[in-house]
């Protein structure tokens, strides 16, 4: 059967005026399940740090590189997989994300060193930045248009439920036996591989088949999420408006269609904004727990008043659930940002054992809420066929300001003090909030 070239068009819009979820709960079960165990390796790093620095018999700017390759592992495999995506298909890299971060945290749990340590935590890293840039890339193609920002969003509230989790078990057992820290590896890797496995009945990607051409196959996705949505409303769906004719799809995945206007410089600036973000967000994520000791808490003062503060990454992905498809993404990522950085430079101030999980209730919450607004901001700004693509070197590129987080903030506090090192956090988020304002708003609109 031939298909003419506004085929695909349509049925591209034939998904976006679906007014539901138009696959079971239970692919965004299995997609989210996979992001909570690749969000719950992502700080585990930072709680075992303290004990790592003691029983490696380091200091913690030298423990601190496994922080950094895990974080260039990150930006590798957030690389490698998406050309594997764009150009295979989105449910095997999603296969192969899940693995690699899933095996890596286990071996990082036998390290008889640090820098085994650092070795596994590059395998784990390739894992995870691989799993954020395929996530969010495939729930961004997965979701009718009008509702894309909100299950993103949701995908990213098992995300941080995922750091709420770590200092809730964290409390447990790194203070109380020498092999807690290895005990919050496996368990996160555990997890992964169970879900792994479920990922293998996931839809496809209507939008990725469309691009390779195969129009068949990307009609039968189509009529499967309607037919399933009809049997949801209980009601037949409202005819498609009409679409133009689009261009023959290139059935093939061009990296140098990335070096070109204007899509080079949608990647630039993204990749900046992410890096900037980022250096304060994952010292924030990683470096807390150290920053609080040596300013003079103890180990389990500062995961106590840690574990109440991850309650407000979900609380912020949740909000942002509700929020992110009704107004100007852009805005919203830049008002957030600014509270960020007044947050952190209240805790550079004011840290204490009461003001610690009230402030940092809030600069969690503001990730919570920044995080899965910003991804689907950087998927949207790409077409298609290289969507994963983009999205893994803008994000990866980023991941290089939280692999060296480390050295910035760790390095900043040795010369100006705890209050230095938060404010130059808090920096990131005034310095965010500038540049977002210069991303294009594809709020609501069809994917390119």
């Amino acid at each position: 059967m031939t298909h003419s070239p506004q085929s695909g068009a349509m049925l591209l819009a034939r998904l976006d005026r679906i007014p539901i979820w138009p696959y079971p709960r239970s692919v965004l079960a299995i997609v989210g399940a996979g992001f909570f165990f690749a969000y719950f390796d992502i700080v585990t790093i930072g709680f075992a740090l303290p004990t790592l620095s003691k029983q490696f018999n380091v200091s913690a700017e030298m423990a601190s590189w496994s922080i950094t390759s895990g974080l260039i592992g990150y930006i590798l495999g957030s690389i490698l997989d998406s050309r594997i995506s764009d150009r295979y298909g989105r449910r095997v890299s999603l296969f192969l994300s899940v693995a690699a971060f899933s095996v890596g945290s286990l071996l990082s749990a036998t390290s008889p060193s640090l820098n085994w340590l650092i070795f596994w935590r590059f395998i784990s890293g390739m894992g995870i930045g691989a799993e954020i840039a395929l996530v969010t890339t495939y729930m961004a193609e997965v979701s009718p248009a009008p509702l894309r920002g909100r299950y993103t969003s949701w995908t990213i509230v098992c995300a941080f439920a995922g750091l709420a989790a770590v200092p809730l078990v964290a409390l447990q057992i790194v203070p109380n036996y020498d092999w807690g820290w290895r005990a919050l590896f496996v368990a996160g890797a555990l997890g992964g591989l169970l879900i792994g496995f479920m990922r293998r009945s996931l839809p496809d990607s209507i939008h990725w088949l469309v691009a390779q051409g195969r129009l068949e196959d990307a009609e039968a996705a189509t009529l499967a999420a309607e037919t399933f949505a009809e049997k949801s409303l209980g009601h037949s769906l409202d005819a498609p408006e009409c679409v133009e004719p689009q261009a023959e799809p290139d059935h093939y995945v061009h990296l140098g269609d990335l070096l070109k206007p204007p899509i080079l410089g949608r990647l630039i600036l993204l990749a900046i904004i992410w890096f900037i973000y980022y250096v304060g967000n994952y010292a924030w994520l990683t470096l807390a727990p150290e920053l609080f000791a040596k300013h003079g808490f103890s180990l389990a003062q500062s995961i106590a008043s840690l574990s109440v503060t991850g309650l407000g990454f979900v609380s912020g992905a949740i909000a942002a659930v509700y929020t992110s498809d009704r107004i100007d993404r852009r805005r919203a990522v830049a008002l957030l940002a600014i509270v960020w950085a007044f947050t952190l430079a209240g805790i550079g101030i004011y840290a204490s054992p009461s003001t610690i999980p009230l402030l940092g209730f809030l600069a969690s919450f503001t990730i919570g809420f920044v995080i899965p607004i910003l991804y689907t901001i950087t998927g949207e700004n790409f077409p298609t066929s290289v969507r994963a693509t983009g999205v893994s070197l803008s994000d990866g590129f980023g991941h290089l300001g939280g692999a060296f987080c480390g050295q910035i903030i760790l390095g900043v506090e040795a010369i100006y003090g705890f209050s230095g090192a938060f404010f130059a956090m808090a920096a990131t988020g005034l310095l965010t909030a500038i540049l977002v304002s210069f991303v294009s708003d594809q709020t609501g609109s069809q994917l390119d």
